[in-house]
């Protein structure tokens, strides 16, 4: 089933236009990967598909029918089933709350859980991410750059949604630490079905977390296939150049 679609999209940022046609399809459990160079219009896609935007022409929909923010009803299903993982863990938790505050906040805001049952799914939450049981305890500045990043995405699957949207979720990590993120990432995906679409500039990154992906270029769609079909055999002189660009250590 599609979960989520965008219908020849286009976007601008006043005169400056951004996104221009973009279609593109997210299947239940399905992963998806949106690379190109900064300014191609990855993050506006992402904002689209969170309904944060509203595109200039074309559709978003969600489990078949157009995003329509006055329809309460859809919203409500469609915030529980949809939640972002952004991209700087240490800006995106509020420092002055708790942990189980700032992992607890989607069941507040879509009134999900409260009491007892609330505090059950943030010790699942944070359990599911590898955090021991007295981070809901504690505040963000107690944590590592890592660790933020693991509450961050306790927050996000909560609200046990259908979807993980990610902004560069690993991209102000260390090495060792994108890989275990990675790692977390791919292992939630995987045992509860959820689709998960991420933004990065990291084609490794992309490569080893998704199983499509598409390639951006100026505000338009250049290439998109299976991940492994384009990294390796990329049809695009830009998705080519992308590749050749990647870094390779010394023989």
């Amino acid at each position: 089933m599609t979960l989520l679609e965008l219908h020849g999209a286009g976007f601008a940022y006043g005169s400056r236009r951004v996104l221009d046609d973009v279609s593109l399809s997210i299947d239940e459990g399905d992963s998806l990967g949106l690379v190109g160079e900064s300014g191609a219009g990855k993050s506006t896609i992402l904002r689209l598909l969170l309904g944060l935007a509203t595109p200039l022409g074309g559709q978003v929909l969600f489990e078949g029918t157009a995003l329509s923010p006055r329809d309460r009803a859809q919203m409500r299903r469609f915030r529980a089933s949809v939640q972002p993982i952004f991209q700087d863990p240490y800006s995106s938790l509020d420092p002055r709350q708790r942990i189980d505050r700032i992992v607890g906040e989607p069941l507040r805001s879509l009134g999900l859980a409260s009491g007892a049952d609330a505090q059950r799914r943030i010790s699942e939450a944070l359990d599911a991410v590898g955090l021991p049981a007295d981070t809901a305890r504690r505040y963000p500045h107690e944590f590592s750059g890592g660790q933020r990043q693991r509450i961050a995405i306790a927050r996000a699957v909560v609200s046990r949604p259908r979807a993980l949207l990610a902004d560069e979720p690993v991209s102000a990590l260390d090495v060792t630490t994108r890989v275990q993120v990675l790692e977390l990432l791919d292992r939630l995906r995987r045992e509860n079905g959820l689709s998960l679409v991420m933004v990065s500039h990291d084609l490794t990154a992309i490569a080893s977390a998704c199983d499509r992906t598409v390639v951006l270029k100026d505000g338009r769609v250049v290439e998109q296939g299976a991940t492994s079909d384009v990294l390796h055999a990329p049809q695009d002189p830009y998705t080519r150049a992308l590749v050749d660009a990647v870094p390779r250590l010394p023989r």
